[in-house]
């Protein structure tokens, strides 16, 4: 059986994260995917700012961003029908509705998990 095209090379990616040293790890390994980073963002006003300014296929959400949630941008990416994925060190289960449904990637994260957790949200929203 071929093995099918990876779902990852080629997609265009906002990154949403306050940590620089894991902003900056995310988008290395991203660009290992074959990715492309079009937009990054620390803190709130920004990230809303690029989502709503920026054409990407799939975000990479941190939940806190400098003491402020990131709940609106999870919601508006839900109605958009983008898919995410939430990168938190918060139970899942303290995550509201809108975040619950895109896989959770637990901090402190891996490659290998970074990457299932973006094919996984690619795989459920084409389904």
């Amino acid at each position: 059986m071929p093995e099918s095209p990876d779902l990852l090379r080629g997609r265009r990616v906002l990154v949403v994260e306050d940590e620089v040293l894991v902003s900056i790890t995310i988008e290395n390994w991203l660009a290992e995917f074959g990715c492309e980073i079009v937009a990054v963002a620390s803190l709130l006003p920004e990230a809303i700012e690029k989502m709503n300014n920026s054409d990407f296929d799939i975000a990479v959400l941190d939940v806190n961003l400098a003491g402020e949630r990131s709940y609106p941008i999870a919601e508006a990416l839900t109605e958009r029908g983008i898919p995410f994925i939430v990168a938190t060190g918060y139970a899942a289960e303290a995550l509201p509705e809108s975040m619950r449904r895109s896989p959770t990637l637990q901090k402190p994260f891996d490659k290998i998990g970074l990457k299932a957790s973006l094919r996984a949200a690619l795989a459920t929203s084409r389904s």
